[in-house]
């Protein structure tokens, strides 16, 4: 029995439909399932029961005999939320609630941190435990990220096996209901569609043209091979960075769009807007050594066939997966 928080969103869609893939079917899906957007994300997956986010706890204490793995990816992912109570308490207090079951009960637990902790870049993306207590996140929701790992590296009693992961810029199928929090792709992928123009931030940094900008994209089956990985070979506990290593430009990343959808490239620059631009990122880039010392030997998706995945197979389609 493998348990999936956040069974309903994005990646934790994605990941249950990806182990059935792979022949797992007995997994516990947890999650509030009461949103109509989320429904087709976990309708046609393959499990043995549906499980709200309150009920989790009492359900681990008198199933985890049977348990075999905790993949915790629930969260409140708006990184525009200022609510500091209600990060702290999804986010933050949450999993050091399962962390506890994982620990009493003898339970590998898997769970998402975020490359939000990073803030600006100033210390680079390494995933190093020393570099990783320095770091300053400019907004509550990498605040709340940062504040579990930080407790889970303190902690004298861990899981037998645990990992973090710092997911980076994802994108891929599930992600319809995520409205402004979507992936650039998916947004993209909805301006071609309505015959307008695509847009891009100019840069507003010295040395650093309009379009230049760099993230560190990732193709959500990706992220999902990395915690299979780590589900099945338990190698090395500790938090990792889940990126490709490889950062692109968005001019990169909008003619792999436009490409993608059958469209000429062309696109329009606008100012970056004035509330953000102070904690705008113009580069970052996962440092992967440590996961590729754990043991992960897998080749990452370029951005060019991952969207092309993405838009043929699944925006094109109106599908999940």
């Amino acid at each position: 029995m493998i348990i999936i928080t956040g069974a309903a969103g994005f990646i934790g869609s994605y990941f249950a439909g990806f182990l059935n893939a792979k022949g797992y079917n007995d997994l516990v899906l947890v999650d509030d399932f009461s949103i109509p957007l989320k429904q087709a994300n976990f309708q046609t997956k393959k499990y043995t029961s549906l499980q709200n986010r309150e009920q989790l706890f009492d359900f681990i204490k008198a199933n985890h005999r049977y348990i075999q793995c905790i993949v915790h990816l629930g969260a409140r992912t708006d990184t525009a939320e200022k609510n500091v109570e209600l990060l702290t308490r999804l986010n933050t207090d949450y999993t050091k609630q399962i962390w506890n079951l994982s620990v009493e009960f003898g339970l590998p637990l898997i769970y998402a941190s975020s490359a939000a902790t990073y803030g600006l870049g100033e210390l680079g993306f390494s995933d190093n435990d020393a570099i990783s207590k320095q770091l300053k996140p400019l907004n509550p929701y990498g605040e709340s990220k940062q504040q579990f790992d930080l407790w889970a590296m303190e902690q004298e009693r861990k899981p037998f096996f645990w990992a973090g992961l710092k997911f980076f810029n994802v994108y891929g199928p599930n992600e319809y209901h995520k409205g402004r929090m979507a992936s650039v792709p998916f947004h993209l992928f909805n301006t071609l569609k309505a015959n307008k123009n695509v847009s891009l931030f100019r840069s507003h940094k010295a040395g650093i043209a309009d379009g230049e900008q760099m993230r560190d994209f990732i193709y959500v089956k990706d992220v999902a091979e990395v915690i299979l990985h780590l589900m099945e070979h338990r190698k090395t506990s500790g938090i990792f960075n889940l990126g490709t290593g490889k950062a692109r430009t968005f001019l990169d990343l909008a003619k792999a769009c436009h490409q993608s959808f059958g469209k000429p490239f062309d696109i329009d620059f606008i100012d970056t807007p004035a509330d953000i631009r102070d904690a705008y990122q113009y580069f970052t880039q996962a440092e992967m050594s440590k996961l590729r010392d754990a043991g992960y030997e897998k080749d990452f998706t370029s951005i060019e066939e991952g969207i092309e995945e993405y838009y043929v197979s699944f925006l094109k389609k109106g599908i999940c997966f």
